[in-house]
């Protein structure tokens, strides 16, 4: 692997051949390449929100997806896809033809043993809940819940959808760590690659939108209700002005593959998975179900970047977390303190929620696809609305980019995702050089 980290056995290196993503501000992984690098926002004003006595107006929807999902789909699946669904197997469908695979034809009996697939969710079926289940239950009208109601509102359904669209026969399941959840799915296939269960893995993320999965959070205050009237500077990270986050929805996916297999197929190889880390913070230390540990936050970059054998100096852009809280101030002293910058400077430093909002579950992986395209497109993309910077992150204000930034030696880039309950993760990837 040379300057980019640990040399590990080709058997153990794993590296990304597909990228598939719904986004709020476009959907395919290379409109989505113009329009982070544009900063382009994907925040608009969803009515129902003000109808339903919301202080939050705005959200990042994708727009177009159910013409997509009619293209790509029988009518019988599309009945048992509500949005998250959509979300998640588009992205998939995405990743898998990228990666030059074929889709299976629905009556081909073939398994695919060797890959298999982790796509999280992080509130998966709440749609389907608030729309129906809940409703027709109370009204004593069960019957009319129809026979796929439960696999619409099963965390795992998403992933045993995409399971059935591309015939996986190895590990598929569904993991749920609050925002945390994308990129911890990324790190959990990755692993059973390294590991030498798999040869693929389908990774990824995905959130339905409702106003059933965003009134929590709506109640706690979290979200951006001074943004109604300009919904494209209502995500506002690292700013001064930044009131809350801003609710989005989407997904991201990637196919993760072992090196020899993609080498052997002849992939197109977009990155490599250097390291990763998983870990929580214990509810210490100033952690607690809706803040993180601030050690824990460190130990987590640290881990990832020994796992990757890097240290903090060969970091050439971060992804941050970055939500547009009180915590982003925290967080980008916890890049500072993880990378020991020293006062030299923290290296170029953004947020894709700027332009997105905060995908929940698939946020890590929308932003682990935004960072693969960076990184193979050598640029960073801006981080939007925060010209005022928050006066915490004043000394570092010089990292941020307010306009995309050609970045022609990048080779790293670490992408962070920071969730309820203290859970934290961090994974690095590296340029692939061939």
């Amino acid at each position: 692997m040379g300057e980019n980290g640990r040399i590990r056995p080709d058997h153990e290196r794993v590296v990304v051949t597909g990228l598939g993503i719904v986004a709020p501000n476009a959907i395919g992984a290379r409109p989505f390449a113009a329009a982070v690098r544009e900063g382009r926002s994907g925040i608009r004003v969803i009515p129902i929100l003000e109808e339903l006595g919301f202080g939050c107006h705005v959200a990042g929807v994708p727009e177009g997806v159910d013409l997509l999902a009619e293209e790509a789909f029988a009518s019988d699946e599309l009945l048992a896809m509500n949005t998250g669904h959509r979300y998640g197997c588009l992205a998939a469908l995405e990743a898998w033809e990228d990666a030059g695979l074929q889709r299976p034809a629905p009556d081909d009996s073939h398994v695919d043993w060797d890959t298999g697939a982790v796509i999280g969710t992080g509130i998966g079926g709440m749609d389907t809940i608030g729309d129906r289940v809940v409703p027709f239950t109370n009204a004593g009208k069960v019957r009319r819940l129809g026979s796929t109601a439960v696999e619409q509102v099963m965390a795992s359904g998403v992933s045993a959808r995409v399971s059935g669209l591309l015939a996986l026969g190895n590990q598929v399941t569904t993991n749920s760590s609050a925002c945390s959840t994308g990129t911890e799915a990324i790190l959990e296939g990755a692993q059973r690659i390294r590991s030498g269960q798999a040869q693929r893995m389908v990774c990824g993320g995905t959130e339905g939108a409702s106003q059933y999965v965003w009134a929590g959070f709506d109640a706690m205050r979290v979200l951006n209700r001074r943004s109604n009237d300009a919904p494209h500077e209502a995500s506002r990270p690292m700013s001064a002005s930044a009131g809350g986050f801003v609710p989005g929805s989407g997904a991201g996916v990637v196919v993760l593959e072992s090196l020899p297999s993609a080498l052997e197929r002849g992939a197109t190889i977009h990155a490599e998975v250097l390291g990763g880390m998983l870990n929580c913070g214990g509810h210490r230390g100033g952690g607690s179900m809706t803040a993180p540990n601030p050690d824990g936050v460190r130990r987590c970059i640290q881990g990832a970047l020994r796992e990757a054998g890097l240290e903090g100096g060969q970091v050439d852009a971060i992804n941050g977390h970055l939500t547009a809280t009180g915590a982003d101030p925290r967080e980008v002293k916890a890049w500072a303190d993880a990378l020991e910058c020293n006062g030299r400077g923290l290296p170029p430093i953004t947020s894709t929620k700027s332009m997105v909002g905060h995908c929940l579950g698939a946020a890590g992986a929308v932003e682990c696809v935004a960072s693969v395209l960076m990184l193979r497109e050598r640029f960073i993309h801006p981080s939007i609305n925060c010209e005022d910077v928050h006066e915490e992150i004043a000394p570092y204000a010089d990292s941020i980019p307010h306009t995309a930034r050609s970045l022609p030696d990048m080779r790293v880039i670490a992408k962070a995702g920071f969730g309820f309950g203290d859970v934290n993760s961090c994974i690095i990837f590296g340029s692939w050089e061939g």
